[in-house]
């Protein structure tokens, strides 16, 4: 079985948009002044050399206007090359491939994609994929690129209303940039008293 990762960078108080589109958010690539080498280095190694994508529409019509004209580089490299499974019910509109439409059912075409062979899926980008697919328990890992940045308005990663869960550290790093890089497992559902 694949393991499925979530990975996101995203400021102190939970924002993951990084693009100013119709909604009024205005604080588009808010993560430019902390790129370091050895930021991107990190994200290479949580991605593996290998690895296909996870996206939700709105994330795949972004990525599909800018990752196909990006000069050659390990991430744009791997990133055009990865097969794109994409929640969408307009899958005959989809021209940045390789792709796959994941069916009218997200859940069940989740679980079709991770029971196939392959190299790890990782989901950039959406909340509302994240959230259905901890409710349905289809994520094994979260990576999370912790800004020194409060935004206080933008998509969050985790919307009121995500299921309760448990997550068990398995790395941590920090870099002079005030950037966190911290891997999460899914350990199951939110333990308590």
């Amino acid at each position: 079985m694949r393991k499925l990762k979530i990975i996101e960078h995203i400021s102190l108080d939970g924002v993951i948009q990084h693009s100013a589109d119709d909604d009024g958010f205005s604080y588009s690539d808010w993560t430019a002044p902390y790129r370091t080498p050895a930021g991107r280095d990190a994200v290479l190694a949580a991605q593996g050399e290998r690895f296909d994508l996870l996206l939700g529409r709105r994330t795949y019509d972004i990525w599909s206007g800018y990752w196909p004209k990006a000069p050659s580089s390990p991430m744009a490299d791997g990133i055009n090359t990865a097969t794109k499974y994409v929640a969408t019910h307009r899958p005959e509109s989809l021209e940045w491939g390789p792709f796959e439409g994941l069916g009218p059912d997200i859940v069940e075409g989740v679980r079709r994609i991770k029971s196939q062979n392959g190299p790890d899926i990782i989901l950039w980008g959406s909340s509302t994929l994240t959230s259905m697919l901890l409710e349905h328990g289809l994520a094994d890992e979260v990576v999370l690129a912790v800004y020194p940045v409060l935004l206080g308005t933008g998509k969050r990663l985790f919307a009121e209303g995500t299921p309760p869960r448990s997550f068990e550290l398995a790395s941590t790093k920090s870099f002079p940039s005030g950037i966190i890089f911290t891997t999460y497992n899914v350990a199951g559902p939110l333990k308590t008293g």
